[in-house]
């Protein structure tokens, strides 16, 4: 397996703004590709706001930041991706259309590029088998905002040769990342442990130990935390946060994945956080 220099980058919300930023900063040349080229064209907007803001702060230079841009291109054709070395799916938490994306893919990239899944929790082994290349496909789970966050989590499903598996980790600390490599369980590392702890932390609030602001609080100065569950729940969504509980209980059926009532129902609501401007609390 070659090295990578080009990356295509599938999902035109945050998230994927987000990796095009990290990796045409780290040099690579990127593709990013949305559904639409209005959505496409956002993203390249978006970040070229978040360089230009840097430029104005003195952070970067106004040439750094042209080399930055230079390096991404935008668009609403899935077979612009075809010649990248790498390509990064972040659409939504939906294993069937996760699933029938990677069957798409698998027909136009090349044989030795890697398919990989910035899915938080889901399986990747399900995506590696809607393939014909199971081996050259894993997971690199970048988390939000990945341009701010230093942990990369490579998933290395059964099927991943250790080929493909060396080459994510290596690109992933030519991101500038800290890399580290967990088997193909519900959650990885991170969510695994972080999700039960945001859900007991809904349980104590509904069950009237303590308010919101209280627990937000006593997180944050007891544990030393940079904020508390419930700003944390709202960053991340709020629909995120639940899908992510789901697939935790479906894999493992332990009490503390099974979402607390008032989570689900303030996600029936549209209540989903910061990106709804109501979520736990109002923005």
């Amino acid at each position: 397996m070659g090295s990578i220099k080009s990356v295509g980058v599938i999902g035109s919300g945050i998230m994927g703004s987000g990796l095009a930023e990290v990796t045409a900063r780290a040099g690579f040349d990127v593709v990013v590709r949305s559904r639409t080229q209005a959505g496409a064209d956002a993203v390249l907007a978006r970040i070229d706001a978040v360089l230009s803001k840097q430029v104005s702060r003195e952070r970067i230079s106004e040439s750094d930041r042209d080399s930055i841009l230079a390096r991404i291109s935008v668009t609403d054709d899935l077979h612009k991706v075809g010649d990248c070395d790498l390509v990064i799916e972040s659409v939504v938490e939906d294993m069937d259309i996760k699933r029938d994306l990677f069957s798409r893919l698998d027909e136009i990239v090349r044989s030795d590029a890697i398919l990989a899944t910035n899915t938080s929790t889901l399986a990747v082994v399900e995506l590696a088998m809607a393939t014909k290349h199971p081996e050259r496909v894993c997971g690199i789970h970048f988390f939000n905002p990945a341009p701010m966050m230093s942990l990369v989590e490579i998933i290395a499903p059964l099927t991943a040769s250790d080929a493909t598996i060396g080459a994510a980790l290596g690109f992933a600390r030519d991101c500038g990342k800290d890399a580290v490599q967990v088997q193909d369980r519900a959650g990885f590392i991170v969510n695994a442990l972080l999700f039960p702890y945001l859900n007991n932390a809904i349980r104590m609030w509904e069950q009237g130990t303590a308010s919101m602001d209280d627990i937000d609080t006593a997180m944050q100065g007891g544990c030393n935390f940079p904020m508390g569950p419930f700003a944390l729940l709202d960053l991340v969504g709020l629909d995120t946060s639940l899908a992510i509980l789901d697939a935790l209980y479906e894999e493992f059926r332990d009490p503390n994945f099974a979402a607390a009532p008032a989570l689900r129902r303030m996600v029936a609501a549209g209540q989903l956080g910061r990106k709804t401007k109501q979520g736990f609390r109002t923005y």
